[in-house]
């Protein structure tokens, strides 16, 4: 890359796409990866996910495998995975149960809270309290656990502070994830998010998803200050009634809440606009209450309605390759074919996946050609992907900025 990132973001043009190897560099991608996904706060999974003492799950951020366990303890800790002993991945399935964690290559054998308990023939001076695993930054939000792979992490409280009252309505503690899919979009991870913060595209591109979701850019747009009368009053009324609804949103754009509504006469994000789930998960009950529509960059947007939620995990896999997670949770006392249809629940999201992932790897094929120059985004309809794009650019130049100067 002839101009450097630095170069690229002090010319960057406000109000317009970013240039071209923002989203094809390899070099950038690195540093996106390094600046960004191994400094910040990452969703990882519904805590759900682990229902016992002992069940993990594995996940890969770029360099850096995972495993999230919940301990006998029951607290969900995260370690590298990898063995002390001679480096080898320690879980290598995507997710199981197991009383310890064990190395398949030489049997160093950890207890779920990351010590090491027994490793064979090491000598008498070997000292195991001085080889547990590595931990990773771990907490649990209101049933959602988020990861942070940097040696100090930034603070979290802020945030959750923020978000625990929205979502503790939807007790996700008593969920179970009814169904997951994951993607691989032939794009960029920033085109992904940039599709994601509009609607400008919904009329032409999701059918399924208009029928019951607005392209209104009061309700898709990002910025913040005074709602519209009709939100605010959505917003007042719901607040009344228990529902924390009011749009917020940090200083800096990392993340926002607003309790939206659905298209008049839609319950849910299905076909016949009912609930996909008739045993509830949570404490909504309101048929107007439409959805809590919550994003914290770089990794999660989600929907949290009053008979289900779902959730959305974004992971980069190389500049022009990005992993999409998507995980239906339902009441874990629900019975898929007798209080839910699995095919009707998820047949808009997972249609709606499909078509943006098709735009998304438009939108890179297009990109990638020489003629490529950025253009300006819609005032009206692309507040929240200027949002987006400002939240990365004023990130990056502050850390690149802060990391020079140490260096000097």
């Amino acid at each position: 890359m002839s101009t450097t990132i630095t170069e690229l973001l002090a010319r960057r043009k406000p109000g317009h796409a970013l240039e071209q190897p923002f989203y094809t560099d390899a070099d950038i991608y690195r540093t996106d990866m390094e600046t960004i996904f191994y400094r910040d706060w990452l969703f990882a999974i519904p805590a759900c996910e682990l229902e016992k003492p002992g069940a993990y799950v594995t996940h890969q951020v770029g360099a850096y495998g995972v495993v999230i366990v919940r301990g006998a303890d029951n607290v969900i800790r995260a370690f590298h995975n990898s063995c002390r002993h001679r480096g080898s991945v320690i879980c290598n399935k995507a997710k199981g149960v197991s009383p310890k964690l064990v190395c398949p290559y030489h049997q160093w054998t950890y207890e779920l809270d990351g010590r090491l308990l027994w490793a064979r023939e090491m000598g008498p001076d070997f000292d195991a309290s001085k080889h547990g695993l590595k931990p990773v930054h771990c907490r649990e939000l209101a049933g959602l656990v988020y990861i942070c792979l940097a040696d100090t992490a930034p603070d979290f409280d802020t945030f959750a502070d923020l978000a625990r009252p929205y979502l503790e309505v939807h007790d996700l503690a008593n969920a179970k994830v009814a169904h997951s899919t994951s993607i691989v979009e032939n794009g960029n991870w920033k085109l992904v998010w940039e599709n994601n913060r509009e609607c400008y595209h919904c009329g032409g591109n999701h059918p399924g998803l208009c029928r019951s979701f607005t392209d209104d850019p009061t309700v898709t747009g990002i910025e913040e200050g005074v709602s519209p009368p009709h939100l605010q009053q959505h917003f007042d009324r719901l607040e009344a009634k228990g529902y924390p609804s009011q749009f917020r949103m940090s200083d800096d754009m990392q993340y926002r809440l607003a309790r939206m509504p659905l298209l008049p006469g839609a319950q849910s994000f299905t076909m016949d606009l009912k609930p996909g789930v008739t045993r509830f998960l949570g404490r909504v009950r309101d048929e107007a209450a439409g959805t809590l529509l919550k994003y914290h960059y770089p990794t999660t947007w989600n929907h949290f309605l009053q008979d289900h939620s779902i959730v959305f995990r974004v992971t980069p896999l190389s500049p022009t390759t990005t992993e999409v997670t998507t995980k239906w949770l339902v009441n874990k006392d629900a019975v898929e074919g007798v209080d839910y249809d699995l095919n009707r629940l998820t047949e808009v999201w997972i249609a709606t996946n499909d078509e943006d992932r098709r735009v998304v790897e438009d939108n890179q094929h297009g990109i990638n050609s020489p003629a490529y120059e950025p253009g300006p985004y819609s005032p009206i309809h692309e507040t929240g992907v200027m949002g987006f794009v400002n939240w990365y650019c004023n990130t990056m130049s502050n850390r690149l900025t802060t990391l020079r100067m140490a260096a000097e």
